[in-house]
């Protein structure tokens, strides 16, 4: 597979580098600390800021639940399990901006989309639910986004390093057109944060995102998207042998 963005140009460490290559700054003492400190003073952040939004946006929760009441039968949330970090599993929250009779894996139709729905999901409030993910410790403001768990389970070692961060609203594959990339360029975007993992690039992502949400970029997805993906990823890994993923214990033992 090959690598896009400034990823390409990174220096890399091979395992097994027949099938797969990572950072040589993952490995290291630097690597290591710098995604250990910054992800603590983080989730400070993160925990800080997403309780006070809460509570600020707290009028238009209600406004857009009334709405979607209003606009057609069925729940407020739309709730779908995801991976987080570590490959973890949870529940993650969104406005529902489907019918209650939406079927996501019926691939002969496509999505049965709302009104109201329409409008959250081109403006992206359908996500601010996930602000409780983000109290509840599952996800960050910034990351790579949380994918269905076919994704985590079709990726090999290498594709698995987005899930070392906590998984995000945003991230720089959505600051960088959203569901009009493919599948390898998000997860090299992602794996690129990861990479990157600081400060200045979580601020770099929040202001590509707002140009992208204002410039609607990429914002709609085609309900085959999911099983395309999947499929690409089946087909590209198959050509590869399985390799074991390296936990952030594990990670440590070898560098500290």
């Amino acid at each position: 597979m090959s690598l896009g963005g400034n990823f390409a140009n990174q220096e890399v460490a091979a395992i097994d580098s027949a099938y797969v290559v990572v950072p040589a700054e993952a490995y290291t003492r630097v690597g290591f600390l710098r995604i250990f400190s910054y992800g603590a003073l983080k989730r400070g952040l993160d925990l800080t800021l997403a309780a006070l939004m809460l509570v600020v946006l707290s009028p238009l929760f209600l406004v857009v639940a009334v709405l979607i009441k209003l606009d057609s039968r069925g729940p407020v949330f739309f709730r779908q399990t995801r991976t987080g970090k570590s490959g973890r599993e949870f529940e993650m929250y969104k406005f529902r901006s489907m019918t209650a009779d939406n079927d996501m894996n019926d691939k002969s139709c496509e999505n049965k989309m709302t009104r109201v729905g329409a409008k959250l999901r081109k403006t992206s409030i359908d996500e601010l639910p996930q602000l409780i993910n983000i109290v509840k410790g599952e996800m960050s403001f910034i990351g790579p986004r949380p994918w269905v768990p076919a994704y985590w389970k079709n990726m090999n070692a290498h594709e698995r390093r987005r899930g070392r961060v906590r998984p995000g609203i945003t991230g720089l594959a959505q600051a960088n057109g959203r569901n009009g990339l493919s599948i390898h360029e998000r997860i090299n975007y992602d794996l690129e944060y990861v990479q990157r993992y600081s400060l200045k690039m979580d601020i770099t992502v929040v202001l590509l995102t707002i140009k992208t949400v204002l410039s609607k970029t990429g914002a709609e997805a085609d309900k085959s998207q999911l099983f395309d993906d999947i499929s690409e990823l089946k087909r590209e890994n198959r050509r590869v042998r399985p390799a074991t993923s390296i936990s952030l214990q594990e990670m440590a033992t070898k560098v500290l």
